[in-house]
């Protein structure tokens, strides 16, 4: 049995002796593999939260209104949409969504709001794509008004 001896990209080191040569291997190869990471996760496309994180942080209060605005909105058009008696369960499987989705999010015997808010939550990537799409346009529109300031080009 060895003790204290380090497997480092195939060879034995010694890090008692600190063989420099194979650990400025291990450093440049942690190097490379470490931009090649960085490299990868630039070119990946932002999740949908993630991208609303942005919008949030870019357009500030419009955005987060038109966000809160859009999703109250959408609480309220399921919420009457149930209470009036439409079969949700076959509206959303008409849409597109898997049996199994639907059955997790919708319990039998469930209270008509609690109902309502389980189908507006499976519309959730609606809404964000949609507040994605409008909240530039609206925030465009108000700055051409007069509304908003330019906004301030950094050096």
């Amino acid at each position: 049995m060895q003790t204290g001896l380090i497997l480092c990209l195939g060879k034995k080191v010694c890090p008692q002796r600190g063989c420099r040569a194979a650990s400025s291997t291990a450093e440049s190869s942690d190097s490379r593999v470490g931009a090649a990471e960085q490299e990868r996760e630039e070119n990946r496309k932002p999740s949908k939260s993630q991208q609303l994180k942005k919008v949030f942080k870019e357009y500030g209060a419009v955005g987060v209104s038109f966000h809160i605005g859009i999703s109250l909105m959408s609480l309220g058009i399921v919420y009457l949409a149930i209470s009036s008696g439409i079969d949700m369960t076959a509206l959303l499987f008409k849409v597109g969504f898997s049996e199994a989705m639907v059955q997790s999010k919708i319990a039998a015997g469930t209270s008509t709001f609690v109902l309502a808010y389980a189908v507006h939550k499976l519309f959730a990537p609606v809404r964000i794509s949609i507040t994605l799409v409008s909240v530039p346009f609206i925030v465009r529109y108000f700055r051409k008004v007069g509304l908003f300031k330019p906004p301030v080009s950094s050096p």
